[in-house]
């Protein structure tokens, strides 16, 4: 019993209950809307049954009906006006099929040009649906464009504001477990961030040690990170001789709290918050009798917080479509650019009521982005959206095949993708330089790998290129090394790649009992790689797919299973030519960014889409197209530059708004 005393009088065992407690209260629930036709979708369903609905069956159902149907297109559910009303998703990947030639598929009868004017008229004609303005209810909150999970910070999150808060950089070991990815496919999703006993652990060990390194007995031969630490954290009342009354050494302590805690909470804190914290502050400093040692455990206090771990929008009166307040702006706003937390401009802001306001929170964008945290817009969004998150932490070249594969090569390839898609935004490039761009970002070591001439010493820089062999996402070497076999490139996975990472085109998984190209014929193991897919697709399921994505990946075939440049593949010259079922051809990777650049607006939506998703931490519905539409219009009103994108997502109603549920 002595022992449970002790541990319930030990503010970790205190903090660690509290945490568990908030955890339970930061939980929502969410509901399913049922869809409703408007007078308009019913009267484009009509066409569908009369005009649309006979084509569909004489040329489509055949491969595309059933759980196996051909690229997962089930056609044969659509049997009505209404179904296939109520489908407009489907439908928008139907047009871009057959606008680019892909259905019918090469092979199969194709559609005269009376059905091809018919099926495109009609998905032409379908409706615009104002569903932004639909209001969400307790019933309809799941699909409502506001609704976000109350969230924790995520691993990368954690480690930027505790840096920024304190100037301390924790190692990978001192950080929570890594997060998993939900939505859109990104970390930030609420109902993907899960909080386990591991994490919480994390937490109470991780603000030890924060604070016992920022705040030593004594600063004497400290390293120079520890003292800014000490200096950002004391008030001047502490970094002075410490004054000797009672009264005064609290008044200190307060002030240390109080800004301490603002800063990591985001918001003002309440008188009743700091006395709280100050109570901590008390009973230490009976047990201690030393003001710093004091002083440490309500600052652990801070840092174990569910006001600093979590994303926290308190619930205000009434519940129902509301929106944030300006300190929950500044903090989406900040995990948004800087995955970090508010800094005192942006609290200063949201103090004076000013955030709001159009124009400073255009010029709010246009500051956060110049500054050098905005690189997070490359490590955090960027390499999740490229699928590089993990890049050299898991599957890894042959050894045998690529010796010159490294750890440090990795790193810098890594850096590479990170640094390409943040100053996209940095330095308000359109949107385009990321599928094609006269330049690459490189160090000595990266540029003498790709062959360009500059100081091998050199660091991070911009380096100008002489042809379009490089430049833009696609010819990354981090890229092409992660869509290759660990002993060979793979045409087929860069080409679905492409398709879906940089064209947002869903390639399905293949049919089942369908055997790997290596095990697809004995006589195939005589013949090159490109034979070998040639007779691959020539079997009716891998038709559809293939055919799309393997003529994209043979345009990046000049690059090896590490993104070098090769002339050869054992002996025989590369052929990296491909023809697209749109009749689009190209050989090497210049003329297949040309094509992809033809191709510009699907790029432009999907990467809309995706940003969109990861600033709003949620899988985007129907009520978001649009938001995407709006962005999409600014973009193209203003030369696809980059940070405009930044700019109408932080001004969007989504960003601004949330649905908070109802206390009846």
């Amino acid at each position: 019993m002595q022992r449970l005393l002790k541990c319930a009088r030990d503010s970790r065992y205190v903090l660690f209950s509290l945490v568990l407690l908030n955890m339970f209260v930061l939980s929502e629930s969410s509901a399913c809307l049922a869809d409703e036709l408007s007078p308009e979708m019913s009267r484009w369903g009509e066409r569908y049954a009369k005009d649309i609905l006979p084509i569909i069956q004489s040329r489509c159902i055949e491969c595309h009906s059933g759980k196996d149907s051909d690229g997962e297109f089930d056609l044969s559910r659509f049997t009505s006006g209404d179904s296939a009303a109520k489908a407009g998703d489907v439908w928008d990947r139907v047009a871009r099929r057959i606008r680019q030639n892909e259905m019918p598929p090469e092979g199969s009868p194709g559609l005269n040009d009376p059905q091809k004017g018919a099926f495109n008229g009609w998905l032409d004609s379908r409706p615009n649906q104002d569903l932004c303005n639909q209001l969400a209810s307790d019933e309809t909150q799941a699909w409502y464009r506001g609704h976000v999970m109350s969230r924790r910070l995520t691993r990368t999150e954690y480690r930027n504001a505790v840096k920024d808060l304190v100037g301390l950089e924790l190692k990978s070991h001192e950080l929570p477990p890594s997060d998993g990815a939900g939505g859109e496919g990104f970390d930030t999703v609420g109902d993907a961030l899960f909080t386990s006993p591991i994490h919480l652990e994390a937490y109470l060990a991780s603000a030890d040690r924060i604070i016992e390194t920022a705040l030593p007995n004594t600063q004497d031969g400290a390293p120079s990170d520890v003292i800014a630490a000490r200096e950002a954290i004391l008030s001047e009342a502490f970094l002075t001789p410490i004054p000797k009354s009672d009264a005064e050494r609290r008044e200190a302590a307060k002030q240390c709290i109080q800004r301490f805690a603002r800063r990591a909470w985001r918001r003002p804190v309440s008188e009743e918050e700091v006395e709280r914290l100050l109570a901590i502050y008390d009973a230490s400093l009976a047990r201690s009798g030393t003001p710093l040692t004091a002083l440490r455990e309500p600052l652990k206090a801070v840092l174990v917080s569910p006001h600093f771990l979590f994303v926290v929008e308190s619930e205000p009166d009434g519940g129902g479509v509301q929106r944030i307040t300006e300190y929950q702006l500044a903090t989406r706003l900040s995990l948004l650019i800087w995955s970090s937390i508010p800094d005192d401009r942006l609290l200063q802001l949201a103090d004076e009521g000013k955030l709001f306001e159009e124009s400073v929170l255009r010029q709010e964008v246009r500051r956060m982005l110049s500054d050098p945290k905005a690189e997070a817009l490359g490590e955090n969004f960027g390499l999740q959206w490229l699928g590089l998150r993990e890049f050299g932490n898991g599957t890894r070249p042959d050894a045998e095949i690529f010796p010159e594969f490294s750890d440090a090569l990795a790193a810098d390839m890594r850096e590479e993708a990170i640094l390409t898609v943040a100053n996209v935004f940095r330095e308000d490039q359109p949107l385009t330089r990321l599928v094609d761009a006269q330049y690459i970002y490189a160090n000595g070591r990266l540029a003498a790998y790709y062959g360009l001439a500059i100081e091998e010493s050199a660091d991070w820089q911009r380096v100008e290129l002489p042809n379009r062999q490089r430049g833009g996402v696609m010819t990354m070497a981090s890229v092409l090394t992660s869509a290759s076999y660990p002993r060979r490139t793979s045409p087929v996975l860069r080409g679905r790649w492409i398709l879906e990472e940089v064209l947002g085109s869903r390639v399905p998984p293949p049919p089942p009992n369908v055997p790997a190209l290596e095990e697809s014929h004995e006589e195939g193991k005589n013949l090159t790689l490109r034979e070998r897919l040639e007779v691959h697709r020539q079997k009716a399921e891998c038709a559809s797919c293939h055919n799309r994505m393997d003529p994209l990946g043979f345009g990046l075939e000049n690059f090896d299973g590490i993104g070098r440049w090769r002339e050869s593949d054992n002996g025989q010259p590369i052929d990296s030519a491909g023809k697209l079922p749109s009749g689009d051809q190209f050989s090497g990777p210049e003329e297949l960014k040309t094509v992809i650049l033809k191709r510009s607006g699907e790029f432009q939506k999907h990467f809309v889409r995706k940003l969109i998703g990861f600033a709003y931490g949620r899988e985007l519905s129907k009520f978001d197209n649009c938001v995407v539409d709006h962005c999409l219009k600014k973009l193209k009103e203003n030369d696809l530059k980059a940070a405009v994108l930044i700019e109408e997502i932080a001004l969007s109603y989504p960003f601004q708004h949330r649905y908070f549920k109802s206390d009846k």
